[in-house]
């Protein structure tokens, strides 16, 4: 049997400050996170899921709904490994780099047109969830997302590209009620395009989300 494993943060826990500080990767890693990763590993045995990866187990359970806890926890492991992946302390944000800076200008318009729908998709996911970035598997047209609580783009066929985790345990300690400013600094100071690229490129960048 295989078992999932809470990944390391890929950056220091200060390194996103003052942007996101020490405290909450502290809790939102940590805590949350490594919350998900054993409550999964508590469900999995007996499952016929155990040799499974992340990924598969994700896409096994995702229309099941006798397994619909196992799928929550398998994929807000999936999801955090992705969106820590999706920030970088090594000058973050701002405009697209790459190939995907033409195919965003291409699929939206523009950089600003595609902010616009990004930011307005994670100001208006009522309560607990996530806004993306996704591809189509077949074309690779860009599409803006929003999945409520667990749910994730693995779950609909289609490439995750780029998250933002709006949960409140992301952004409470550093934003309180505040979303809208923690969206902002997520765009402008944080994303890894470098990451969203090779996403995009379908290449795995060095972790399984």
């Amino acid at each position: 049997m295989s078992k999932i494993t809470l990944p390391e943060l890929p950056y220091a826990k200060d390194a996103l400050e003052p942007h996101i500080s020490a405290e909450t990767l502290e809790f939102h890693h940590d805590k949350h996170h490594a919350a998900y990763v054993n409550k999964l590993n508590e469900l999995l045995p007996g499952s016929g899921l155990e040799d499974k990866t992340l990924s598969e187990i994700i896409v096994a359970t995702a229309k099941d709904d006798s397994k619909q806890g196992m799928f929550n926890q398998a994929a807000q492991v999936w999801n955090h490994t992705f969106y820590w992946n999706c920030m970088t302390p090594d000058n973050g944000g701002g405009e697209p780099t790459g190939d995907l800076k033409a195919k965003i200008e291409e699929d939206f318009g523009s950089y600003d047109k595609f902010r616009e729908e990004f930011k307005n998709a994670a100001l208006t996911q009522f309560g607990s969830g996530w806004a993306w970035l996704v591809a189509d598997k077949v074309g690779g047209k860009l599409s803006i997302a929003k999945t409520a609580n667990a749910d994730t783009p693995l779950a609909h066929d289609q490439i995750a590209v780029l998250t933002c985790d709006v949960w409140e345990h992301a952004y409470y300690v550093d934003y309180r009620n505040r979303r809208p400013e923690y969206v902002d600094t997520f765009l402008d100071k944080l994303v890894n395009w470098d990451y969203a690229n090779a996403k995009y490129k379908g290449q795995d960048a060095g972790v399984e989300a």
